[in-house]
């Protein structure tokens, strides 16, 4: 999906790698003439990664003080967060009809690989793209609209409150079990049931992380 082509997409996927991870700090300004000097680009291709930073909604743009990293607020969280849940839902609820038998296996075999890590003591923290468990759902709702809004759209600052704010803790072996039943629902190709436990299970995340902001 992040096959960087040119090197403007390299610089974009680089700096929204740095911000999501927290390397550039949350909050933070962002130089154009530092930017352009550490990536070794023109600031006419960090100025093209910003635009597309804004549109992920992990950067932003004020009048008289430039382009900052979005800073990661508990209001903030809860809005976003209340679209996810309504989001990811409707992709559950969608994955539950779509899926072919061997996608959903595909997504069984995951969650053993998780539950092989949890069982070790691992956080349960999921790298994003091909390996997380929210990541094929929503691919597997095969509604193109649904998979833009979340992907291009939220899923960026999604994960940048995740790994900044972690996932590790008590909630790992409970978000596990939620994963578990998820899939069970999708399985049995209930569709509302699988809904409504992936809108409970993003609900569940909101409040633990919440719980670390405040």
């Amino acid at each position: 999906m992040n096959q960087p082509i040119t090197a403007a997409d390299k610089t974009f996927i680089a700096l929204r790698d740095d911000i999501v991870e927290g390397r550039i700090e949350a909050g933070s300004k962002l130089s154009e003439t530092e930017l352009s000097t550490k990536f070794a680009v023109s600031r006419a291709v960090i100025r093209e990664a910003i635009n597309r930073l804004e549109s992920c909604h992990i950067v932003e743009r004020k009048a008289n003080v430039g382009a900052r990293v979005v800073a990661l607020s508990p209001q903030g969280l809860i809005e976003l967060y209340q679209v996810r849940e309504s989001l990811e839902g409707m992709a559950a609820r969608l994955a539950a009809k779509n899926m072919t038998d061997e996608e959903i296996a595909d997504l069984g075999a995951l969650l053993q690989s998780h539950f092989d890590e949890v069982k070790g003591g691992e956080s349960y923290y999921q790298e994003a793209g091909d390996v997380d468990f929210h990541y094929r759902i929503i691919l597997g709702s095969k509604n193109k609209h649904l998979i833009s809004m979340l992907f291009d759209g939220i899923y960026h600052l999604v994960r940048m409150y995740r790994v900044q704010l972690g996932m590790a803790g008590p909630r790992v072996t409970t978000a596990y079990d939620e994963h578990k039943h998820i899939v069970q629902a999708i399985l049995n190709r209930d569709a509302e049931l699988a809904e409504m436990l992936m809108r409970r299970h993003i609900l569940y995340s909101k409040n633990s992380i919440e719980h670390k902001l405040s």
